[in-house]
């Protein structure tokens, strides 16, 4: 081989279904990855050619059609640099999850991913059958070891590589972000480089697909367990490996470390790129949001206008009897700080006007949450409107407690499009503010530190409702995301009463949240692929 093995680890943001799209992005960036920073070989991740997940796309005959053309300029595309790419092989009326390396136009090594995940965000034993067999190839000098994905997170085919001769293995993914996500990940790539001694280079995806964010991080791990080489997080581009062979073992050489984010960091940073390539995506020319005064709509304005730009957010204050003066201005504060387009929009007349139309129906009954949620359902009619007048997607601005709690209007302010801040609990909202505050100031101080209120009652806060959000929070955590039962989540010290209670809601809630737009999943388990509990249930928790 050369004195070193320059790899290319492809970060790219490509489009679930735009075969002809992504292949354009792999020709381009390998084209790069050689003319400009002289790689040997290049890795893109998982499925490429369709991005990921691809779901039943895969069954149409279309898809099958797009995937084979590009093939072919790949081939032509393909001197000078080996390119290793993913995509949906098709033989014999299956489907698999299929790897190749390509170089001047020949097919240097075919791979199909062995294990299959069907947990959490995964279904793919729905679409795939599994391969069988390692793929090992020689390349440049070295022995190459083909995985995908899951083929790590299990000793099986990397033991198998090892023990077929392979000195370096690469690892190309599908991996979405999560909380923690990254140590996970670097705990299984070390004990499979422990067991095999070889190192491993993984790449991984860089975008937004529906409620799924890629993170990136790509990295090299060498044969002792350390991290040589790792990628910045939510950074699109091409990253540089190299690799040496010294006394018959490769051996990966030191290159740059990202620093290691912070959680409201990459947390903030998930929570933009979601948002903006599902708006971008869908060819959305803005959003439009309503603007309470409060911390959700606040924090989700931010996120909007560091996704898109100021001039592609607009976002409207909808007052009525009870909002305060101190909203107002909170509102109207934050639209001037960061420089959007503002309306004020009264819904003080349609909200008078609806409890005339129904004062017959409703006559010998007291007020109730019904007032309150019709005053939610004006702001979701005024806001649905101006989308329809201006092509604008609405963003509704509620979070993951709310949503698990029912705390929320169907047809109010659940009515939307997209819902950036739809996994983050109550508590993270607030960090998350504070966050962004400490980058530029976007976000009112008074609404960072003013008690969360609804204002659709005089003097409400949600505390009425709701326990405090520092007890609400632990106990959401613990049954949606770890599954605890009653007496598990009590054994931590909280109240068995408000326990109850709260699971209760978080039942009673599902029809509803059925109903919600798609938002950004950050948390290990967020309400949307990964949260598949039925509507009508008769189980108790």
């Amino acid at each position: 081989m050369s004195a070193t093995l320059r790899v290319a680890l492809a970060q790219v943001n490509l489009t679930v279904g735009d075969v002809p799209g992504n292949t354009r992005e792999l020709l381009t960036h390998s084209r790069r990855a050689r003319d400009e920073l002289r790689a040997d070989l290049v890795l893109f991740p998982e499925l490429t050619l369709t991005g990921y997940p691809p779901e039943d796309l895969l069954f149409h005959a279309g898809l099958k059609r797009k995937v084979a053309d590009a093939w072919q300029e790949i081939l032509q595309g393909s001197e000078g640099i080996g390119v290793l790419f993913g995509f949906p092989e098709y033989e014999n009326g299956r489907i698999y999850n299929a790897a190749a390396v390509v170089r001047d136009g020949e097919i240097l090594a075919r791979y199909r991913k062995r294990l299959l995940p069907n947990y959490a965000v995964f279904d793919e034993k729905r679409y795939f059958a599994p391969g069988d067999e390692p793929t090992v190839f020689d390349y440049e000098g070295l022995r190459l070891g083909l995985t995908i994905c899951e083929d790590v997170w299990e000793p099986g085919p990397v033991e198998d590589a090892a023990a077929a001769g392979a000195q370096l293995l690469l690892n190309i993914n599908a991996s979405p972000y999560s909380i923690g996500v990254q140590r996970r990940r670097e705990r299984v790539l070390r004990a499979r480089v422990a067991a095999a001694g070889v190192p491993i280079a993984h790449v991984n995806y860089c975008c937004g697909q529906d409620e799924l964010v890629f993170d990136g991080r790509s990295l090299v791990m060498d044969g002792s367990g350390n991290i040589a080489m790792q990628a910045p997080a939510f950074e699109e581009g091409l990253y540089i490996a190299e690799f040496a062979l010294e006394s018959g073992r490769a051996v990966a050489l030191p290159g740059p470390v990202a620093a290691d984010p912070k959680t409201e960091e990459i947390v903030y940073k998930a929570l933009v790129l979601g948002t903006r390539d599902y708006v971008r995506k869908h060819g959305f020319p803005g959003v439009v949001l309503g603007l309470s005064g409060g911390i959700d709509s606040a924090l989700t304005l931010a996120i909007a206008v560091d996704a898109l730009g100021a001039d592609q957010v607009r976002a409207v204050m909808m007052p009525s009897r009870y909002t305060s003066d101190a909203s107002r201005q909170d509102a109207r504060e934050q639209a001037r700080m960061l420089g959007i387009a503002y309306d004020i929009v009264d819904i003080e007349p349609m909200f008078q006007a609806t409890l005339e139309v129904l004062a017959p129906a409703f006559a010998g009954a007291e007020p109730d949450t019904t007032e309150e949620n019709i005053q939610s359902r004006c702001r979701g009619m005024i806001l649905m409107a101006l989308s329809n007048k201006t092509g604008y997607m609405v963003l509704t601005t509620g979070n993951k407690s709310e949503m698990a709690v029912g705390y929320a209007t169907l047809y109010g302010d659940m009515a939307g499009g997209f819902a950036p801040i739809k996994d983050c609990s109550k508590t993270l909202v607030y960090r998350l503010a504070r966050y962004r505050n400490s980058l530029s100031a976007a976000i009112p101080g008074n609404v960072i530190d003013k008690p969360p209120s609804a204002e659709l009652r005089p003097d409400q806060l949600d505390s009425d409702s709701l326990p405090s959000y520092d007890v609400l929070d632990p106990i959401l955590e613990a049954f949606i995301e770890e599954d605890l039962s009653v007496d598990e989540i009590v054994a931590r010290g909280f109240d068995r009463e408000t326990v109850g209670r709260v699971l209760a809601m978080v039942r009673i809630a599902e029809y509803k949240r059925r109903q919600a737009p798609p938002g950004v999943r950050v948390s290990r388990r967020a309400f949307g692929r990964d949260w598949r509990y039925p509507i009508t249930s008769g189980y108790r928790a």
